[in-house]
């Protein structure tokens, strides 16, 4: 690789990999990564064997425990406070609260830029006092701040998923992050994505042994019944299109497309189609992976199946990673200067795909 052109970044809140597994194959090194799930710990070292795993909470990390030099800061702090199926404690969660470590290392640090990850929840109007507190802080800091609402199927995902993305440039480079496309002609779909996975699936056992998980590695699929919140509404989506989103709960699944979608009996009740309740079962975590694109050289390692499905749902696709690192790794090879847009817009409805830029010291001054 052009030494002009190796960059690196730390990686926070990082999972299962997927936002790391993006900059990994946009040419980005990781060479530091922090993780606090212990469930989560064998998966991350087995799939990055050059990044030094630190265990802690993001809160006893110092600056000094960083690399002495990196290009950028990653991570998606934890969603739960801020998502419409959470209790949408936002900021006053103390996991919305961990926003602020995030960004007191990156005040330490100042590296040339930042990712930051979240739920469209984030945009709420009962957020907006919390994440414009957020958008201020990053800018007060001396970065140019964009950010956009992405819906993954539009960056070659395979799934209906829509995620707020942050990014700052550092404002003595003189640039914006503008995301790339959308590629809406291209459109991937279950067919694409997990077809030839049809004859692999096999049930789960709860709690299995490492070599039965060699055996078949992560194309276990979770048994048991479903909710009434689950059959709520139809969950099967059809070979032609693309999967609803993948969660972190593995009883909420989507369900596999071999089967019909299921029938409407009352307001907010649906069943499986009589004679054809044989067909109906949970995507596999292998599956799940395949929608979120992680590769199947990414191996996921568990005890219990639920704890597969947790690290995959958590996950930023690992396509969509990798397209807006890309354009990341451009901006930052190529260092464009382009003149800063001072119109601010204010915090409010955004359309997917589109991004906003912020200049605090206006924000301010209207404040």
């Amino acid at each position: 690789m052009n030494k002009k052109h190796s960059f690196s970044v730390v990686s926070f809140f990082s999972g299962a990999g997927g936002l790391d597994k993006g900059f990994e194959l946009a040419k980005f090194a990781v060479p530091w990564a922090n993780e606090y799930d212990r469930t989560i710990w064998d998966t991350y070292e087995l799939n990055f064997p050059n990044t030094v795993l630190d265990r802690r909470s993001i809160v006893e990390v110092n600056p000094e425990d960083l690399p002495p030099s990196f290009d950028g800061m990653i991570g998606g702090p934890p969603c739960q406070s801020w998502s419409e199926a959470g209790a949408l404690r936002g900021i006053e969660d103390h996991r919305g609260q961990l926003f602020f470590e995030y960004i007191r290392l990156l005040t330490a640090s100042r590296p040339k830029f930042f990712l930051a990850e979240n739920v469209s929840g984030i945009l709420f109007e009962r957020h907006r006092k919390a994440f414009e507190t957020i958008l201020e802080k990053f800018a007060s800091l001396g970065y140019n701040v964009s950010y956009a609402l992405l819906k993954a199927s539009d960056y070659g995902v395979p799934q209906d998923r829509e995620r707020v993305f942050l990014v700052g440039y550092r404002t003595d480079m003189g640039i914006w992050f503008e995301p790339p496309s959308p590629d809406r002609k291209h459109i991937r779909t279950l067919k694409d994505a997990i077809y030839d996975l049809k004859e692999t699936a096999v049930p789960a056992g709860g709690i299995r042994s490492g070599a039965e998980l060699s055996q078949a590695p992560n194309h276990e699929y979770l048994t048991g019944g479903f909710s009434s919140i689950y059959m709520s509404r139809n969950r099967v989506r059809a070979w032609d299109e693309p999967s609803f989103t993948i969660q972190a709960g593995a009883r909420h699944a989507p369900l596999h497309p071999q089967a019909p979608k299921m029938e409407s009996v009352g307001k907010d009740q649906r069943k499986f189609v009589d004679g054809y309740e044989h067909m109906y079962r949970r995507l596999t975590v292998r599956e799940c992976a395949r929608v979120q694109t992680f590769p199947d050289t990414h191996v996921f390692v568990y005890n219990n199946v639920a704890n597969g499905y947790k690290m995959i749902g958590n996950a930023v696709p690992v396509e969509l990673a990798r397209r807006l690192a890309t354009k990341i790794w451009l901006d930052l090879s190529n260092h464009v200067d382009v003149p800063p847009n001072w119109d601010v817009r204010k915090f409010g409805p955004l359309k997917t795909g589109k991004s906003q830029r912020i200049d605090v010291r206006k924000l301010l001054k209207e404040a």
